[in-house]
């Protein structure tokens, strides 16, 4: 299958637009929307199968001219970073899905068709091989979550919405300034205007020092709000906390991963020398981040701001391990993603679980779990006792 990468980018993008014209039939939707995303997931899994482990290249690559005026492609490939970040987002979202079934009871096809669009963009950004395509995926993201939360949020969404917002934007606009600076500096070497990644990616080691120094903040503080680190993460404990629990779990999943894997991807590959050289400033925070969430977590009264700062201290140890700059400690940063998004994702859902059976996240509330959570947790919970 030649077009498979792009068939996941704009299957679910095309397929959540029928939701929209269901009237009358909130079951009806959240069953499309649930084969819809298990057939996606189906997908990746073939995708899986297919991917060469021993190739260090990228895969499956897709590309035509999309902006021929600035040379802008449309182009994507997979390699073994982004295959991972691929499969974890495809089985995210059935299970979330399946976790949230009862839990929205308004505006259903809307959030639905939200969730959808939240999937298709998200693949976006982990297969493209184009820095504008890439900001383009990375801003559509935006606007499902904005609303994910406005929507369905808690009684502060509003609030968290906004931050949440200012401090995206404001990373996004310091990464499209990079990405208009790289592209224009290395015009007169490549004889062309061009943000094709792999092209970028040969020409800048010939960019000054000077100037690599501020492309690669500009990077770098975008990817940092994102994860989020000390001090740019107070947007993400709100965000959380406001979020519905669906919300909740593809932001700490998925959305959190977007900004390590855009260390990874983009500041370290484009700017080796750089990331070389403040890669102890980028493990500062890593420790900052491990030892502040640590201790806020210590003191929080709310069950889902709890996990919420746990986070910040578990995306530390990612990033601690990407600062690290060894084989084995950038592994060891990949496989934690995937491990961060599985158990954190997870925890989000039993929070949401119970919130739904007491209505209160408060932790001295929930003395006697037993006689509310459903049969199957409360058998994962006898057989790990024993």
């Amino acid at each position: 299958m030649n077009n498979i990468l792009s068939i996941l980018i704009f299957a679910p993008i095309i397929l959540a637009i029928p939701i929209l014209f269901i009237r009358n039939n909130d079951k009806f939707v959240k069953i499309y929307a649930l084969t819809v995303s298990s057939a996606i997931f189906g997908l990746s899994l073939y995708l899986f199968s297919m991917f060469n482990p021993a190739n260090p290249d990228y895969q499956f690559i897709e590309k035509m001219q999309w902006v021929k005026d600035f040379n802008i492609f449309y182009q994507v490939g997979v390699d073994g970073i982004s295959i991972l970040m691929v499969m974890l987002t495809a089985f995210i979202f059935p299970v979330t899905i399946l976790g949230v079934w009862n839990s929205v009871n308004t505006r259903v096809k809307e959030f639905y068709f939200l969730l959808l669009l939240l999937m298709g963009a998200l693949f976006g950004v982990f297969l493209s091989l184009d820095l504008i395509l890439f900001y383009v995926f990375w801003e559509l993201i935006l606007i499902p979550m904005y609303f994910i939360i406005g929507f369905w949020g808690g009684k502060n969404k509003y609030y968290a919405n906004i931050k949440f917002f200012l401090y995206t934007m404001f990373g996004s606009l310091l990464m499209l300034v990079a990405i208009i600076w790289v592209s224009q500096y290395v015009t007169p070497n490549l004889g062309k205007f061009t943000t094709d990644y792999l092209e970028l990616k040969r020409a800048s080691p010939y960019i000054p020092e000077f100037v690599q120094v501020w492309l690669f903040v500009f990077f770098a503080i975008s990817f940092v709000i994102k994860i989020p680190m000390f001090p740019f993460h107070t947007w993400l404990p709100d965000a959380h906390t406001e979020a519905p629990t669906a919300g909740s779990i593809i932001l700490a999943a998925v959305l959190l991963k977007m900004g390590t894997y855009g260390l990874l991807r983009f500041s370290m590959e484009l700017f080796p020398i750089m990331f070389l050289k403040y890669a102890w400033l980028l493990a500062i925070l890593g420790v900052v981040g491990i030892v502040y969430g640590a201790l806020v977590c210590i003191a929080q009264k709310d069950i889902k701001k709890l996990v919420a700062y746990s986070s910040v201290s578990h995306m530390g140890f990612i990033l601690l391990g990407i600062a690290a700059m060894t084989v084995e400690s950038i592994q060891g940063s990949i496989i934690q993603m995937v491990n961060h998004g599985l158990s954190t994702g997870a925890l989000f859902m039993f929070v949401g679980f119970l919130y739904e059976r007491r209505h209160t996240r408060e932790i001295e509330n929930h003395t006697d779990i037993r006689n509310v959570i459903p049969c199957c947790m409360l058998i994962i919970y006898r057989f790990t006792r024993t």
